[in-house]
């Protein structure tokens, strides 16, 4: 999993092919503290509300790494580009637009202090955001630090399993794994999971790393993944390795035969383990709970039933936790209309919009194959989880996909010799 993109030459290589004549020369490499700041993004999304930990931490100071992992991102971000040199990007316009409702339906305080609290945050963690893209260049340096981001995650959750199997599967959560160390849900693991073994498939494929790294990482978090029994994570996984695979199946020989191994062992899977898989998808629950999402649909129909002013439905109630009536939403787009309104709605909208337009246009290659997973993966989790209005996993998931989509930067032509612009005399050009 190593080897930086560099910007003057091939992925993972020196500059290859040269620098073009009269072209200032291209920075080697991403700095260091870049993937160092990504990482703190990550830390400060992971969310204080979860499962009872082997050692107890209180909320509040979970509560203060993650926001003060924000503010070290940001400074990060800060420090190594202190020239305030950004890369314009729609995605990260349209987010910076989403805090114009998320403050107007905030300054009420009907949600309370909470709401500009988290306004801020969001506000921080769009500005990092435009600090971070002035290395968004088309290559895999975003892609790899988010691998490695989340595989630290997910070492932890191992560890708690070995260390103390009861804490990491609970009977309060049926059985299905958690974080022991620090509190993670078991819809989270499966995400991260979900995530990093997409990624690294696509990699893979494209032999940006080689199969026995690949292995490392695409089989502890496969068992993980299985362990926390997420069935949003799964099916996204399959449809977006899907659809990226797709994307790839005219240009490369590698995709056309994995997407054919795939579909036998898929075929093969369905009629030796028909019953095994329904088992696994079911968790024990009855086809009446099944259906209504595990509850999910009450609440849904209760939020769009309750009674809202103008004001309400356009720009929403103010940031939240994502719950309503004390039971969480679990769908970014009501959650969305819930907070921010039909406002923040159309920019939700607008975002994947966008980034889903941006990736088809694109010419077929592994960066788009791997935005093409990201973008599906989010938008089918979008359906049964919240995220997408405010600073989490799936704007991360999504700004890595605006990375992989955006142009590289052209190099800078150097200003003209001096002594070339010199006249050359008549008698010498004649003696030419």
């Amino acid at each position: 999993m190593s080897g930086d993109v560099t910007y003057g030459g091939p992925p993972g290589g020196p500059d290859a092919t040269g620098t073009p004549p009269g072209a200032a020369p291209r920075p080697a490499r991403t700095p260091r503290t870049v993937g160092i700041a990504w990482g703190l993004l990550g830390l400060n999304t992971l969310g204080s509300a979860g499962a009872e930990t082997i050692v107890s931490l209180p909320r509040s100071l979970i509560q203060m790494v993650t926001m003060g992992a924000l503010v070290a991102a940001f400074a990060l971000a800060l420090a190594v580009n202190l020239r305030l040199r950004i890369r314009p990007s729609a995605f990260v316009s349209l987010l910076t637009l989403l805090l114009v409702p998320s403050v107007i339906s905030s300054v009420d305080l009907e949600s309370g202090f909470g709401a500009l609290f988290r306004c801020s945050r969001l506000a921080l963690f769009v500005g990092t955001l435009w600090l971070l893209s002035r290395w968004w260049d088309g290559g895999f340096t975003f892609v790899r630090s988010h691998i490695r981001m989340y595989y630290a995650v997910l070492g932890s959750v191992a560890a708690g399993l070995a260390v103390s199997p009861g804490t990491a599967m609970p009977d309060l959560y049926g059985g299905r794994l958690v974080g022991a160390w620090w509190p993670l849900t078991p819809p989270q693991i499966g995400q991260y999971a979900a995530v990093i073994i997409g990624l690294t498939a696509l990699l893979a494929l494209g032999r940006r790393t080689t199969g026995a790294g690949a292995a490392v990482v695409i089989v502890p978090a496969g068992v993980l993944l299985a362990l926390s029994h997420t069935r949003t994570a799964t099916v996204g996984l399959l449809v977006g390795l899907t659809l990226a695979i797709g994307s790839l199946l005219l240009t490369s020989a590698a995709a056309r035969r994995f997407f054919a191994w795939t579909v036998l062992c898929a075929a093969v899977a369905t009629v030796w383990l028909a019953s095994a898989v329904q088992s696994w998808f079911l968790r024990g629950q009855s086809q009446e709970n099944f259906s209504s999402l595990t509850g999910r649909a009450k609440v849904w129909d209760a939020l769009l039933a309750a009674p809202r002013t103008t004001s309400e439905r356009l720009f929403g109630t103010g940031l939240g936790d994502k719950s309503y009536d004390g039971l969480p939403i679990d769908n970014s787009w009501l959650a969305v209309y819930h907070e921010q309104g039909l406002t923040g709605t159309a920019i939700v909208a607008a975002i994947i919009a966008v980034l889903g337009g941006v990736a088809l246009l694109r010419p077929p290659s592994l960066p788009r194959a791997c935005a093409i997973f990201l973008i599906s993966y989010c938008a089918i989790s979008s359906y049964t989880e919240a995220g997408l209005g405010d600073a989490s996993p799936y704007l991360l998931h999504l700004a890595v996909a605006a990375s992989l989509l955006a142009a590289p930067p052209a190099a800078t032509p150097l200003p003209a010799d001096p002594v070339s612009r010199r006249r050359v005399p008549r008698w010498a050009r004649e003696r030419r």
